[in-house]
C-alpha cells in the first residue's frame, strides 16, 4: 500500500460537481504539485477546505476546493485530499491525468475501501454495507446496510463469539480438574447457549433471499400462453410503450425488462416469450429463456386469458408450480372487459383488463404487498451468499458440538467444534481472512469507492 492512488469517486458523466480523490503517504504533497491556492496544502490543517485553481503549464484548467484528511483521520487511514472541480468527463480526465503525472497511481476496483479495511477503519461486514448502500434497490436496503455500516451486526457476532470462546476455555480447563470431578459451567447452560448460536446463524442463513430482495429488487416474472396479454399488461404497468403488442401469436421472442418503484420498493418486470410448441428457432430460443428468468424470479405472474375460462391456464401453472416449487404464483385473469361475469379477487387470483386500465392499480399493490411481506423482518445485516454460506458452516459446526455434548463426549470434542464454529464466525467480519476473499469482495466495487 505504498502507493499514493487516485480515482473519480463520482459518476463520470455530465453533472454539477465532481469529486477526485487521491489517498496515500504522498497524496497531499502529489495534490500540491497541481493545486494552486493561498497557501500549500502541506501547510493545511486536517479536515479543511481550500479554494484554489488546478493549473498546467501556466494554464488554469478549473477553479476547484481540496479538502484534506490527513491519517489516520480518514476514510482510508491515509493522508486523503479530495478535490472537487466542475462535472463533466473531460476536467475530470484533465485533473487525474495531472494527478498520474506527478506521481499518484490509479486506483483498481473498490481500493479505497480495501485500504480502510486493511487499516482498520472498517471491518468485513461494514465493507460489504457499503456495496450495499451503493447497490441496494429498495429504501429497507439502504437502511438496513446503514445499521451495518454503523457496526451493529458486528458487535452481535462478536459478542457472540466472545460467549464461544469462554464456553471452549471453559470446557478445556475442566480437563484439568477431571478426577475431581469439577464443573466449571452446567452442561445444561452450555446446550442452551450452543442452541441459541445455531438459531441465531440458521436465522440470518435462512434471511439470504429477502436479503436479495432489499439488495436487488423484487424480481416479477410474467409469463403466459401467447395473446393472452403479457406485453400489453407490461406497457400498462411501466407506464409506457416498451413491448410490441401484436394480435399474431409469438411477437415476443426474447424478455424485456424494466423496474417500479412502489413505496421504497423495486419491482423488476420480466416480460417473457408466450408459450407454446412451435417450430420457429428463435421464438424456441425465447421460450428457453423463460425457465432462466422464472428461476430468479420472487414472484411468477401467470396471465390468463379468461375469455377461454378461468381453467385455461390450468396446466400452464402445475407445469411451473413443479419446476419452481418454492416461488410464489399470482394468477392474472385478464381480459375481463369481454365477458359477462363478475370475479372476486383471491389470495392467489385477481382478475383485470389490460386492455381498458382495470383493476391494475389493485395488482400493482398486490404485487407490492407480496414483496413487503417478504423482506419484513429486517435484521441488522444484508446477508449475501459468502456469508449464508460462512453461517450455515457454523451452525453445522455448533450442531456437532450439541451432538456431543448430547452423547456426553468428552470436552475436547466439544471445544474442538465450538472453537471451530468461532473462527468460521470470524471470516465475515475479517478477523481471519485471505487475498482471495478480498478480491472476490471488492470485485463488487467501481473503480473510486
Amino acid at each position: 500500500m505504498n502507493r499514493t492512488i487516485v480515482a473519480l469517486a463520482t459518476p463520470p458523466g455530465i453533472g454539477g460537481l465532481a469529486v477526485i480523490r487521491i489517498s496515500g503517504d504522498d497524496a497531499i504533497e502529489i495534490a500540491d504539485k497541481v493545486f494552486k491556492g493561498k497557501k500549500p496544502l502541506k501547510e493545511c490543517s486536517t479536515h479543511t477546505i481550500h479554494y484554489g485553481n488546478i493549473e498546467s503549464q501556466g494554464f488554469i484548467i478549473d477553479k476547484i476546493t481540496a479538502s484534506i484528511f490527513r491519517e489516520p483521520h480518514s476514510y482510508t487511514g491515509e493522508n486523503v485530499v479530495e478535490f472537487g472541480c466542475h462535472g463533466g468527463q473531460l476536467v475530470a480526465e484533465q485533473i487525474i491525468n495531472l494527478l498520474l503525472d506527478v506521481g499518484a497511481h490509479f486506483a483498481g476496483p473498490g481500493e479505497f475501501t480495501r485500504r480502510a479495511f486493511l487499516n482498520g477503519k472498517l471491518d468485513l461486514a461494514q465493507v460489504e454495507a457499503v456495496a450495499d448502500i451503493i447497490h441496494s434497490n429498495t429504501v429497507a436496503g439502504v437502511k438496513t446496510a446503514a445499521r451495518q455500516l454503523n457496526g451493529n451486526f458486528t458487535k452481535r457476532l462478536k459478542d457472540l463469539r466472545t460467549e464461544l470462546l469462554d464456553i471452549a476455555g471453559l470446557l478445556e480447563l475442566e480437563l484439568d480438574f477431571s478426577d475431581e470431578g469439577i464443573e466449571l459451567i452446567p452442561k445444561e447452560k452450555i446446550k442452551e447457549k450452543i442452541i441459541k448460536a445455531i438459531d441465531f446463524s440458521n436465522k440470518l442463513a435462512d434471511s439470504y433471499l429477502s436479503s436479495e430482495i432489499m439488495r436487488s429488487g423484487f424480481f416479477v416474472g410474467i409469463v403466459g400462453y401467447p395473446n393472452s396479454g403479457k406485453s400489453t399488461l407490461f406497457n400498462r404497468l411501466i407506464e409506457k410503450d416498451r413491448a410490441i403488442v401484436s394480435p399474431i401469436p409469438g411477437t415476443t421472442r426474447d424478455y424485456l425488462e424494466e423496474s417500479l418503484f412502489i413505496k421504497g420498493i423495486t419491482i423488476r418486470l420480466f416480460d417473457t416469450a408466450g408459450l407454446r410448441s412451435t417450430s420457429d428457432i428463435i421464438e424456441i430460443e425465447g421460450i428457453k429463456i423463460v425457465d432462466s428468468i422464472l428461476k430468479q424470479s420472487n414472484l411468477i405472474l401467470v396471465i390468463n386469458d379468461i375469455t377461454y375460462g378461468r381453467e385455461h391456464s390450468d396446466s400452464l401453472i402445475n407445469k411451473i408450480s413443479l419446476k419452481h416449487p418454492t416461488t410464489k404464483i399470482l394468477i392474472a385473469h385478464n381480459k375481463i372487459d369481454l365477458t359477462n361475469f363478475n370475479f372476486d379477487d383471491t389470495d392467489t387470483e385477481i382478475f383485470i383488463s389490460a386492455f381498458k386500465n382495470i383493476g391494475l392499480e389493485n395488482l400493482k399493490y398486490r404485487i407490492y404487498d407480496i414483496a413487503k411481506n417478504s423482506i419484513e423482518r429486517e435484521s441488522d445485516i444484508l446477508i449475501n451468499q459468502r456469508h449464508a454460506n460462512l453461517l450455515k458452516q457454523a451452525s453445522l459446526s455448533l450442531s456437532t458440538a450439541l451432538e456431543s455434548l448430547n452423547n456426553n463426549m468428552e470436552n475436547e470434542f466439544i471445544a474442538i467444534d465450538i472453537r471451530k464454529a468461532v473462527k468460521i464466525l470470524g471470516e465475515l467480519t475479517g478477523e481471519t481472512w485471505n487475498e482471495e476473499v478480498l478480491d472476490h469482495i471488492f470485485s463488487r466495487f467501481c473503480i473510486g469507492k
